[in-house]
């Protein structure tokens, strides 16, 4: 398990910035003064450009605030539209590692339930179709057998089952809710998980992302593990 208490620089040019986000840091926010992921590398990028001028930085997509992992930046307003609509258009890969207390009944599955969010109390919970606010959530999770792992091993951490896990659709706490629904809930999930409190962390990662460059088109792969 490899963590960082503040945003790593993965990869920057002249269109995008990507960086590994650190668990318990907001991607972005309102409040004045907090230090947050947008704030850190508008900060980084200010170092090299002109003095009084604020630097653009795109905020694409966004991590939950205990969630760590991957995150692309657009550095021109051309490259945000071109990201965002591959984003809406095609989607990005995303792929998540997440440390669970139970195992799966199946080693590997293919979950599909319908979500409501619920805005007073932040949460998410499982719904059915009819529900006019209900909206369909996807994902593939497959358990992880073999290195490399991101959690499992983890001396910090007690035995539990790691699962990788392919979005296919980027819903509101959708991970947590569906894996909890499922009889596995994500370790140190505080929301979602009573019974899984015994880390001091959630122990769910975005560890790779796929894309393609808005400007070249070239395939962009990051990935936090080796192998």
């Amino acid at each position: 398990m490899k963590v960082s208490y503040q945003p790593v620089i993965l990869y920057e040019d002249d269109s995008i910035l990507v960086c590994q986000k650190p668990p318990g840091m907001a991607t972005q926010s309102r409040r004045i003064g907090e230090m947050t992921v947008e704030s850190h590398l508008k900060n980084h990028l200010a170092q090299s450009r002109p003095a009084g001028r604020e630097p653009f930085l795109g905020v694409i997509h966004r991590l939950d605030q205990p969630v760590e992992g991957i995150l692309v930046f657009a550095l021109t307003s051309q490259t945000a539209a071109s990201l965002n609509k591959q984003l809406q258009r095609n989607g990005f890969g995303k792929y998540y590692r997440a440390f669970t207390q139970s195992q799966p009944t199946q080693p590997k599955g293919y979950l599909k339930d319908y979500l409501t969010k619920d805005t007073k109390t932040n949460l998410s919970r499982i719904s059915t179709p009819s529900d006019p606010a209900a909206k369909p959530a996807s994902l593939f999770y497959q358990t992880v057998v073999q290195p490399p792992y991101y959690f499992a091993g983890s001396p910090s951490l007690p035995p539990g089952t790691e699962l990788d896990i392919r979005l296919e659709t980027g819903r509101h706490h959708q991970i947590r809710v569906q894996l909890a629904h499922l009889g596995c809930p994500i370790c140190g999930d505080r929301k979602y998980g009573p019974s899984a409190l015994f880390t001091d962390r959630l122990c769910l990662c975005a560890y790779r992302l796929e894309f393609l460059h808005p400007e070249t088109e070239n395939p962009m792969v990051f990935s936090l593990l080796d192998g």
